[in-house]
């Protein structure tokens, strides 16, 4: 009964950080191709802050409550936002905005709870139960963000980062290295679930730009 409790207060406490996180990142997608001339977003209503258009049902709902109930850390993915590299005015350089724009979000989530929960330490002058839980949900805030944004600026195709590896490289090069996307899921899933590797390659920066985070603004 006491874990179930642990894993529905979790459950409560990470949600919101969580559809926001995941919502902001497609929706910049979005906007940012459309801004270079994609409209393939727009016209399928994904340009848009409503969580509903953007829920995958493994990722966003599945994936979630196993994590949380399992490990007690929440984790999930939107569905990705279409984008036609065709339609952008210069498909190489556009692309490289287009990825770029998901992490940025991300990274500015992080700031923003990082300040909601400055604002929340300094102004609550003794321990109450709606405040430290606004508190809990700012921390849980800043480390979701964080964790989307290191994850997703990885130079793994189709991850953001491996988009933005495409873009930079020559076409040869380019087209090459695309080839990896078809081992990238298992990539992925290796980094995140092998003990040895996420502790070796992922932790390190998700850590630092956390402590740092924490750091900057007086949360440590």
């Amino acid at each position: 009964m006491g874990e179930l409790y642990n894993a529905l207060a979790t459950l409560a406490v990470y949600a919101l950080p969580v559809i926001f996180a995941i919502t902001l990142h497609e929706a910049a997608h979005g906007y940012v191709a459309k801004h270079f001339g994609d409209t393939t977003a727009y016209m399928l209503g994904r340009v848009t802050l409503n969580p509903a258009k953007h829920i995958d049902p493994i990722g966003t709902i599945a994936l979630p409550l196993i994590t949380v109930l399992t490990t007690g850390f929440m984790f999930g993915w939107a569905k990705p936002v279409p984008v036609n590299e065709r339609n952008l005015r210069d498909p190489k350089r556009d692309m490289l905005w287009v990825a770029a724009a998901g992490p940025a979000s991300n990274l500015a989530q992080m700031l923003a709870w990082a300040l909601v929960a400055k604002v929340l330490l300094v102004s609550i002058e003794s321990s109450s139960l709606v405040g430290d839980f606004w508190f809990a949900v700012a921390m849980a805030g800043i480390q979701i963000n964080v964790v989307f944004a290191i994850l997703n600026l990885f130079p793994i195709p189709p991850l953001d980062g491996g988009r933005i590896v495409t873009a930079l490289l020559p076409n040869a090069m380019a087209y090459k290295f695309a080839q990896v996307e078809r081992f990238g899921l298992f990539i992925v899933l290796g980094l995140l679930l092998i003990p040895a590797v996420n502790r070796a390659v992922f932790m390190p920066p998700v850590n630092a730009l956390q402590n740092l985070t924490f750091s900057v603004f007086g949360l440590g």
